[in-house]
């Protein structure tokens, strides 16, 4: 069921300093599958994804691939706890930034398409929320329905796994007897404009629509 909704010369060579649009490129350039994207996510497309969290459900908030953490401050400004927070970053310069950027947030550098595995025990309770800026098109469409296996079995129940993407068609190929889908209006202040996704878990006996 789909619903719709509306570096100079002379300047220092600490990797923290530079741009977040020049950390992006760099990691673009030397693995383009797995960074998926030239530049962060502009601010109207992370407010976007942290809209459909809500603070108020407990339990810890997991973000797949936050780069240099747009998504993650826009979950701030969205009223998540930083202590919630829990972000799988492959990118190890991201994971520093990460770090220092979001102190008491949770930093785990890793393979966010096997979070389960990837998180081990750092996760206890149920999430809230999984907020995804992976590049799922790299990727095979039963890697990403693991993914996506793996967000549910760990949040609790009609949990939402949020995911962006620049495309005009879902990222993950739709499957009404396995998961409802929700896609937002395309986001025009974003560059390039993109969409939001949001796929919840169908209740067991729940019949598809």
């Amino acid at each position: 069921m789909i619903h719709r909704s509306a570096s100079r010369a002379g300047k220092t060579s600490d990797p923290k300093s530079r741009p977040d649009e020049v950390r992006f490129l760099r990691s673009w350039l030397q693995n383009p599958l797995r960074t998926g994207a030239v530049s962060p996510s502009g601010r109207a497309l992370a407010r976007t994804m942290a809209n459909y969290v809500d603070p108020a459900q407990p339990g810890p908030v997991i973000e797949l691939g936050p780069g240099t953490g747009p998504v993650t401050s826009a979950l701030l400004r969205r009223g998540v706890a930083e202590e919630r927070l829990v972000l799988i970053e492959f990118n190890p310069e991201f994971c520093t930034l990460l770090r220092a950027r979001f102190p008491r947030a949770t930093v785990i550098q890793g393979d966010a398409y096997g979070m389960k595995a990837t998180l081990g025990d750092s996760v206890r309770a149920p999430a809230a929320a999984v907020v995804s800026s992976l590049p799922l098109f790299t990727r095979p469409v039963e890697e990403r329905y693991s993914l996506l296996d793996q967000a549910f079995e760990m949040s609790c129940a009609q949990a939402p796994f949020i995911q962006f993407t620049y495309a005009v068609v879902s990222p993950m190929p739709l499957r009404p007897e396995r998961f409802d889908a929700h896609v937002s209006q395309r986001v025009w202040a974003n560059l390039p404009p993109a969409r939001v996704w949001v796929y919840r878990a169908r209740e067991a006996g729940q019949a598809a629509a």
